[in-house]
């Protein structure tokens, strides 16, 4: 049976983006990747049809990770193809619930998943240098690794 997971921040140009390539990373290396589908949102729709940002590419890249959607706005028809939405920070959590038409969908945060981190967030890095693109990934790598184990 596959399990379908919609990784959410808010412009799905930086954490959400990573968070999919990430974890689709993680799920290939383990020979998995028959049993997920993957995909990535934002709250807004501003960078609709946008790649990853360019930083989070580069930093992404450098550490063996392909960014290749495209940013879209996650849609109540996302509540009924998805069995769990996982947000970044607690304003993605709010919104993503307060757009909940009742669903089966699960929604959770991505630092409940954390095993090393110890962050109540996945920090936006769009207005911040370079390392908060690697922060980011450290946290994504942490949580994504312990979600895939739960799975």
């Amino acid at each position: 049976m596959t399990q379908s997971i919609l990784f959410v921040c808010m412009g799905n140009i930086c954490r959400s983006p990573t968070a999919e390539g990430v974890f689709r990373h993680l799920v290939d290396a383990a020979g998995r990747s028959e049993e997920f589908d993957i995909d990535s949102a934002g709250t807004i729709g501003y960078h609709q049809g946008d790649r990853a940002d360019p930083r989070m590419r580069a930093a992404a890249s450098s550490r063996g990770y392909s960014l290749d959607g495209r940013a879209r706005r996650i849609e109540i028809s996302d509540f009924d193809r998805f069995d769990l939405i996982v947000t970044m920070d607690e304003d993605n959590f709010r919104d993503v619930e307060q757009l909940n038409p009742g669903s089966r969908a699960r929604v959770v945060r991505m630092c409940d998943y954390c095993e090393v981190h110890e962050v109540p967030e996945v920090p936006d890095p769009y207005y911040g240098g370079e390392k908060g693109f690697h922060t980011v990934i450290d946290i994504l790598e942490d949580s994504c690794g312990n979600l895939l184990r739960q799975l």
